[in-house]
């Protein structure tokens, strides 16, 4: 695989720290006044979750993850496993429940989603940037309760929860941005 410097450190970049793959969340290029200049990056790791730290100096070279991604659509959920199917060979792959991390907040039938693999193997899922679902139970909106910006919480047919404005009601779709969870818009169905 590819030796990656320290000026190609940037957020969404796979590298290979301690032997397995990880994503960098954020990256800090500093130049102190005097001495060399370093890269200050956070990697969270894709088989534990766990986030390391560490400093690569101008002349240290750090290794590309191999890690491949190919589009999958979510088949069900058995409780153990999550099934999927690549989009291109329809072959079926599993994932155990906790390799989902945050996206398993998302994942209904049918989703389109990308699947990373390492050395051949399925690690992680990334959902799709926005989804559209379904409120399953949320508060009714008070009449003349009109501040700007209020908001109250909703549950999706996912189980999960997300603050949407007072306007919204229970049966209604909405588009959620998955990478902060937020409310984007309302969706006519």
């Amino acid at each position: 695989m590819g030796m990656l410097s320290h000026t190609e450190l940037r957020k969404g970049v796979k590298v290979e720290i301690n032997g397995e793959p990880g994503i960098i969340v954020s990256s800090d290029f500093v130049k102190p006044g005097k001495g060399q200049a370093f890269t200050r990056i956070k990697v969270r790791s894709f088989l534990t979750g766990n986030t390391l730290e560490r400093t690569v100096k101008s002349n240290e070279k750090m290794e590309k993850a191999d890690v491949e991604e190919r589009n999958c659509q979510f088949l069900y959920s058995d409780g153990e496993f999550y099934h999927f199917m690549d989009s291109t060979s329809y072959e079926q792959l599993q994932l155990p429940t906790d390799a989902l991390g945050n996206a398993i907040k998302w994942m209904t039938e049918n989703l389109e989603c990308r699947m990373l693999s390492w050395r051949g193997k399925a690690i992680s899922v990334e959902a799709p940037n926005f989804v559209e679902m379904e409120i399953t139970a949320c508060e009714p909106g008070v009449k003349g309760d009109t501040a700007q910006g209020a908001t109250k919480p909703a549950t999706l047919s996912t189980g999960a929860s997300v603050n949407v404005p007072l306007f919204i009601n229970e049966g209604e779709w909405i588009r959620i941005d998955t990478r902060t969870g937020d409310y984007m818009e309302r969706v006519k169905k």
